[in-house]
């Protein structure tokens, strides 16, 4: 099946996270165009600073936990240190045990900046998604295409104009069959097709409709003044620009189009340098090269692929690396004044509090451990009244256990069976 790129995406997740993006950037564009500003590209801006910005309490809330990992530094690797080289389960049930009691105190989870990142990188995806495919989510620039679209279908022999069309100009990302039964679909495709190309493509497209020039020549003045930005058009990339630009002695527009990708990378690298960096010091010093490596890969990617792409998704990468300038700027000054004991404090309180709920307590929770690997804490070389002191232990918490704790309903589970087995 064809793929078509103009219809929203209709993944699970990133499905209705890009509606609802989409929608947001439909009502942005609307409201500029109230102010008499119709301009996609300052669309795709303040969008992009408006979902940093919703996102800066869990970006606040990530910093926090790396600034108590490293204040929990020091402790995890003297645990490391005491278990290193023992490879037995028993020594690592115990490492884990030890490591999980720090995490207890600190009132954290191992996995605390986990959620953060899952919840941000689907609407980062998301975002990415919606300023590739923009008529597909903001319907007033999809409507600047209808009459063309009509004139194209209602020209005979269309379907292999359009397809020889497509091939020739080498439209990106572009799998086109204007063959489908679907007309919509069709139309799709065709609103891709002049979207997506080149401002070179309005001329062929011209040539090869020439009972259209002049609805194509209406569509490319309204889409020129929607989709210049900076005297360069979003949907052409860097790469074009100075192509034609060169042929035409346009050195000007060479700078802007070389702009594009070098301020990106630029913003990356600033936002690389705020960012904080762990400790390299540490045992985990593979990890913190591996990341460090990573971080700065990545902007030298963005600046070679950001000449291929459109200007628009630049525009994006741009805005997004200075709004993130921007805000860990102030979220490093928010952290550096933390007071890092009614942090913890603080975290501990609610940990208590979300574990009572449950029914579970942090001596439960120990003991559950030791439950689940009894197996491997009676070892052979225990004496026999150290054994017996642990089994007694455990069998006073099973008894004891809390109506509503996992321990209670094993004990009813535990019930039936020898009830059952009678």
């Amino acid at each position: 099946m064809s793929t078509i790129i103009l219809t929203q995406s209709s993944g699970a997740i990133l499905g209705p996270i890009s509606k609802l993006l989409g929608w947001i950037m439909n009502w942005i564009y609307l409201l500029l165009k109230n102010f008499g500003i119709e301009n996609i590209g300052l669309t795709i801006i303040i969008l992009t600073i408006l979902i940093y910005m919703c996102m800066l309490p869990l970006t606040v809330k990530q910093q926090k936990f790396s600034k108590l990992q490293q204040k929990m530094q020091p402790e995890i690797k003297a645990i490391q240190d005491k278990y290193k080289g023992k490879k037995d389960q028993q020594s690592q049930m115990a490492m884990n045990e030890e490591t999980q009691a720090v995490y207890s105190k600190y009132g954290v989870s191992p996995v605390g900046s986990c959620l953060q990142l899952l919840i941000q990188f689907p609407v980062f995806l998301a975002l990415y998604n919606v300023i590739n495919n923009v008529p597909a989510y903001v319907s007033e620039v999809k409507n600047v295409f209808s009459g063309l679209v009509d004139g194209i279908i209602a020209t005979e022999g269309y379907q292999d104009t359009m397809t020889s069309f497509v091939s020739e100009l080498k439209i990106a990302r572009l799998k086109a069959d204007f063959f489908d039964s679907d007309i919509s679909v069709v139309k799709n495709f065709i609103v891709d097709a002049v979207y997506k190309m080149s401002s070179n493509g309005w001329d062929k497209l011209a040539s090869l409709f020439p009972n259209l020039s002049d609805e194509i020549h209406s569509t490319q003045q309204h889409m020129n003044h929607m989709n210049y930005f900076l005297g360069l058009n979003i949907s052409d990339s860097p790469f074009s620009i100075i192509s034609s630009s060169l042929k035409n002695h346009s050195y000007f527009m060479i700078f802007l189009a070389l702009l594009v990708p070098i301020i990106s990378y630029a913003s990356q690298m600033i936002n690389v340098k705020l960012m904080p960096q762990g400790d390299a010091s540490s045992d985990d010093s593979a990890m913190a090269k591996q990341m460090k490596t990573l971080n700065y890969t990545m902007p030298l990617f963005s600046l070679v692929l950001c000449f291929t792409v459109p200007v628009g998704l630049g525009i994006y990468w741009i805005f997004s690396s200075l709004t993130r300038c921007i805000q860990q700027f102030f979220v490093n000054k928010h952290i550096q004044n933390l007071d890092l004991d009614a942090v913890i404090a603080k975290n501990v309180e609610k940990r208590k509090k979300k574990l009572e709920k449950m029914g579970i307590n942090e001596n439960q929770i120990r003991n559950a451990g030791r439950m689940r690997t009894k197996s491997n804490v009676l070892s052979s070389d225990m004496s026999n009244e150290e054994r017996d002191a642990i089994i007694d232990k455990v069998y006073e918490d099973r008894v004891n256990a809390h109506p509503n704790s996992l321990a209670a309903k094993a004990n009813l589970v535990k019930d039936f069976n020898e009830r059952n087995s009678r």
